[in-house]
């Protein structure tokens, strides 16, 4: 791809805008971030909240702990964590310095301020609204479609902010420019110093969150199950250390990540098994790079269709891009590639998303076998064909199935999973 062109400039700025960090589960950092505006616009601490939340957002935060608040879960956590210790210029990383006495003092916010948590249903599945209310005084932010697109800023009536949301739901980079040749391509001609420090930042942060998670007991502890029934089997290595890293982020670990499609899980299942298998391949330092801007470019492909929230569960899509970037690592070309892909989503689409937990680490860990799986199969001369369920010829026809079955099919699915987790 010529370096020159927009479709290249595209493809490195789509990185920059993806691979960020964030500090816990992005849903419940989003609301503490809209909290912490809030707080900064409003000027002093409130008496009353008020959250407005979509369904999806309920449900990705109801289970999870959020970080820095001694492993406190939910809504009212996320929103006392925003207000009492938020830095907003941090954004994702709101609330990644909190000390021991503001940890104490959001417990005692949660006990003395009332919160009350509303289903907000306008037909936006990442919707978020926080009102802050002292005396007479009120202030209001709105965040939506994405977690740091802030669409609303009001103090007093006065609208500071605003932004139609319907009108431009990602004002990124154009995501539909990605196609899986014109990826393949980019993967193989980019200048690595051009994505080397976005790619180092994700090799860092969640390398360190893996290790943290084999280290200390969290969640389910998933990554030590698979090592300790595993031997030195390397794929069961790379689904190991990727739940491992999930099984930390779920529950409470403090330690950021760097996110893929507003996900850190997602993050963490592009990048921590092609690093696994990189290592043990002693490639070189430019051929992880490679295999690592593929897996994650490979995920934002596959993931835009569907949107940031849907029941369709996002490590699917992460595990086939991760699938992808081992293919390449083991010597694939563009053929074994496509075809890892398709025969991974095959496998594994029909895994629902019910929310932010400990099970999202198991959940990683049978996406990325999936991704495994269908480049073994691939170089075994096997697949699957057009017409076998929603795979059709090509990939990027079947990339478009399951963004219509992500995006459309799982609608109502996603509904009824919402009822389910609030009682409805």
């Amino acid at each position: 791809m010529e370096k020159a062109s927009n479709k290249y400039r595209a493809y490195v700025q789509i990185l920059k805008e993806e691979l960020v960090p964030a500090m816990g589960c992005t849903e419940p950092v989003a609301l503490a971030y809209a909290a912490a505006v809030a707080r900064k616009t409003l000027g002093e601490m409130p008496d009353k909240v008020v959250v407005g939340a979509s369904g999806s957002i309920i449900k990705n935060v109801k289970s999870v702990i959020v970080p820095n608040t001694g492993h406190l879960k939910g809504i009212p956590a996320a929103i006392a964590a925003g207000i009492v210790a938020g830095n907003p210029e941090r954004e994702l990383e709101v609330i990644a310095e909190v000390s021991p006495e503001q940890m104490i003092q959001m417990r005692d916010f949660m006990k003395e301020k009332e919160i009350t948590v509303e289903h907000l249903n306008q037909g936006i599945n990442f919707d978020i609204l926080v009102t802050l209310y002292k005396g007479a005084s009120f202030s209001r932010v709105r965040i939506a479609n994405y977690h740091t697109n802030i669409v609303l800023i009001e103090k007093d009536g006065t609208i500071l902010k605003y932004k139609e949301t319907a009108l431009e739901e990602e004002p990124l980079t154009d995501r539909n420019l990605l196609n899986m040749e014109d990826i393949w391509d980019f993967i193989n001609t980019v200048d690595i110093d051009h994505i080397r420090d976005i790619l180092d930042r994700q090799i860092r942060y969640n390398w360190a969150i893996a290790e943290e998670g084999l280290k200390e007991n969290y969640g389910a502890n998933i990554g030590k199950v698979l090592l300790n029934n595993s031997g030195n089997d390397l794929a069961v290595k790379a689904k190991a250390m990727a739940a491992a890293a999930s099984d930390a982020r779920m529950n409470g670990c403090e330690l950021p990540v760097v996110i893929n499609s507003g996900s850190g899980n997602q993050g963490i299942t592009v990048s921590v098994p092609v690093m696994v298998y990189a290592k043990a391949l002693k490639v070189s330092d430019e051929k992880m790079y490679r295999a690592l801007a593929l897996s994650n470019l490979a995920a934002i492909h596959q993931k835009t269709p569907i949107g940031r929230l849907s029941a369709y569960c996002g490590a699917v899509n992460a595990g086939a891009g991760a699938g992808a970037g081992i293919a390449y690592l083991c010597g694939g070309g563009y053929e074994e590639v496509i075809h890892t892909i398709v025969n991974a989503l095959a496998i594994v689409s029909g895994i629902v998303c019910d929310g932010a937990k400990s099970s999202c680490a198991a959940k990683i860990a049978s996406s990325i076998e999936a991704g495994i799986l269908g480049y073994n199969m691939y170089v075994q001369g096997q697949q699957f064909f057009d017409g076998d369920g929603i795979v059709t010829k090509g990939v990027e026809a079947t990339l478009r199935n399951v963004g219509r079955l992500g995006k459309e099919g799982m609608r109502e699915t996603n509904e009824e999973i919402i009822r389910i987790m609030i009682g409805g």
